[in-house]
């Protein structure tokens, strides 16, 4: 089986940013993850977890603390499949990435096809990816309107920051599918 889930990031508007993919059923949270990371051109540079409404809901899965800080609460994404959890179209939980940002994710699980695809893909989506550590949705919203203001103190800064040239510009609604397709089927 293959399954074709909606990811959101969570409190971003004007644009809201998402994915589409379909990725085999047979998948682990982990490999889940790891499309995830590519589709939306995240670095892959922090913790993460999935869990049915997010921080405090059960099951938590994710990599376990070896050094057991999670108290054994944490079930080992390496080892649970996306069939193990998901087994009805509509079906929704929470991916959250950066336990500092705290960037939410709604997945919702949209289709159930009968192919069995061996590889993920990316069918579409919008929005920029955010920054890694630019401060969780509402330090994006802020990046956003700091960038979009030439007048804004910190606008030069934050240009720097991102390691854009003097003449390029952040484009919130920038999404090539070609790009995080060709990301996605390296996973």
């Amino acid at each position: 089986m293959t399954y074709q889930f909606k990811i959101q990031i969570k409190g971003i508007t004007r644009p809201p940013v998402w994915r589409k993919v379909s990725v085999p059923a047979g998948f682990t949270f982990l490999k889940f993850h790891e499309v995830i990371q590519a589709a939306f051109g995240w670095e892959n540079y922090h913790l993460f977890q999935f869990s049915p409404k997010g921080f405090g809901s059960y099951p938590s899965i994710g990599l376990p603390d070896p050094e057991g800080w999670d108290e054994g609460d944490t079930r080992d994404s390496r080892k649970i499949k996306l069939s193990d959890i998901f087994s009805e179209e509509g079906q929704k939980y929470t991916y959250i990435y950066d336990f500092g940002d705290s960037w939410e994710h709604q997945v919702v699980l949209e289709r159930i096809l009968p192919d069995n695809l061996r590889k993920a893909s990316c069918l579409d989506g919008k929005g920029a990816c955010p920054p890694e550590d630019c401060g969780g949705s509402w330090g994006y919203e802020e990046l956003k309107e700091t960038l979009a203001d030439p007048s804004n103190p910190e606008h030069e800064n934050m240009k720097e920051w991102l390691g854009l040239e003097e003449e390029e510009t952040w484009d919130p609604a920038a999404f090539d599918l070609k790009e995080a397709n060709e990301r996605v089927k390296h996973v």
